[in-house]
């Protein structure tokens, strides 16, 4: 199993502004403060700023007359977890300046001027990104290996998203199947403060390649594309639920479970929690919300022309779900239950092109819309050095298993 290229980096300890910010509001001197040692307090579950400045040992009078600031608020609302950074005047013990960190980007600081009042600002750290890379074969799942090769869950769930159109990584993965991905590492005061955008990726299920490309258009809308120029995202979602299993698969003749009798099972039964959000494949209009009789609480919806699709079995609707109403891909439009003739929680799908059921899992969907021919320029522009990328180090990491492999076999001989 391969690992993620990783950069190792320090923090500067620092509140005031340095040569990487700017300050939105505010004219603070704070040069003296600087000097000043500085005291950190964790937000803990049940805290309020009260709290925090009983802990530090600060006055009522200290929070009332620091909390008059104009960004204040931002610095009151606090969450466990969070850190509060303090520095007391030297002569007195009392506040010289309370911040906080209240985005990736900005932090609050409150602190006392040459004037002895206090006075707020909101400062705003630059962030700084890198490309970090990781790959590995796959042995049993994609989830297992990817946190083998270093890749976070968000991460996980980007790849799973991006290549989710194509694969179905519930019964698609083999092992000896493989991924690359390249992505943005995101740095702020020199330290890498979390991942970001999968930015270009490849992979491989029995034996078969695809490879996907991040591209932002000029008005700010981003995807993931095919070298070619076409969508990775179909026009409708292969699977509208996170499920464990499926526990009744697409059949002309099945026994019924409750009715006992032979009948056809024209859809697909997914097992999962009760409660589990239940999402619109693809964007349409509901045509159907209500009891549907061994469905039971059923929506369905009709995605243009030709499609349709059904979802059967839910606990309970998303309450602006109703007849008549626009749903986009993704949606939520109810969550899964038991209602109907169900032996146990599970989503019922249908799939339907003019009329006629589908099986969903291996009906092939139709494609989304390809990329704008206006954009198709810009397109190349931005995504050839990716490409450039991903191709060389596939290359070399083909290269390089070949070599383990013919050692390997050496060794044996």
């Amino acid at each position: 199993t391969e690992t993620t290229e990783t950069t190792e980096t320090t923090e500067t300890n620092t509140i005031a502004a340095d040569t990487e910010v700017k300050i939105k509001k505010g004219v603070i001197d704070n040069k003296s403060i600087n000097t000043l040692p500085i005291e950190t307090y964790e937000v803990k579950s049940g805290d309020t700023l009260s709290a925090i400045f009983n802990r530090a040992n600060l006055s009522a009078k200290e929070l009332i007359l620091s909390t008059k600031t104009e960004h204040a608020k931002k610095l009151l609302n606090i969450f466990p977890g969070e850190t509060i950074s303090i520095q007391k005047k030297a002569e007195d013990n009392k506040l010289a300046s309370i911040s906080k960190r209240v985005s990736d980007t900005e932090t609050v600081i409150i602190s006392l001027t040459k004037d002895n009042e206090y006075k707020s600002e909101v400062i705003i750290n630059k962030l700084e990104y890198k490309r970090g890379s990781a790959n590995s074969s796959i042995e049993s799942s994609l989830y297992l290996s990817a946190k083998e090769a270093g890749l976070d869950d968000n991460l996980i769930m980007q790849l799973a998203g991006i290549f989710g159109w194509d694969i179905d990584f519930a019964l698609d993965i083999r092992p000896g199947d493989s991924f690359l991905v390249i992505y943005e590492e995101i740095f702020r005061d020199g330290k890498k403060i979390k991942n970001g955008n999968i930015l270009a990726a490849e992979f491989i299920n029995k034996k078969e390649r695809f490879v996907a490309l991040r591209y932002e258009d000029p008005i700010g809308d981003a995807d993931y594309f095919t070298p070619e120029g076409r969508r990775m995202k179909k026009a409708f979602l292969r699977a509208p639920v996170d499920f464990r299993r499926i526990s009744s698969h697409f059949k002309p003749q099945r026994w019924h479970p409750v009715l006992g009798v032979k009948r056809p099972h024209r859809g697909v039964d997914y097992a999962a929690a009760i409660g589990t959000p239940i999402k619109a494949a693809g964007n349409g209009k509901v045509i159907f919300r209500g009891w549907k009789g061994g469905y039971g609480r059923v929506v369905i919806i009709k995605h243009g022309a030709q499609y349709s699709t059904l979802y059967g079995h839910m606990s309970k609707f998303q309450k602006n779900v109703v007849k008549g109403s626009r749903v986009k891909q993704g949606q939520i439009i109810g969550y899964v239950g038991k209602s109907g003739l169900a032996t146990g929680p599970h989503l019922h799908y249908e799939f339907r092109i003019n009329g006629v059921h589908k099986n969903p899992v291996t009906v092939k969907l139709p494609a989304a819309f390809p990329i704008e021919k206006k954009y198709k320029k810009d397109f190349i522009r931005k995504t050839t050095p990716l490409l450039t990328e991903i191709e060389a180090r596939s290359k070399t990491i083909v290269a390089l298993r070949e070599k383990t492999k013919s050692e390997k076999h050496e060794s044996e001989e």
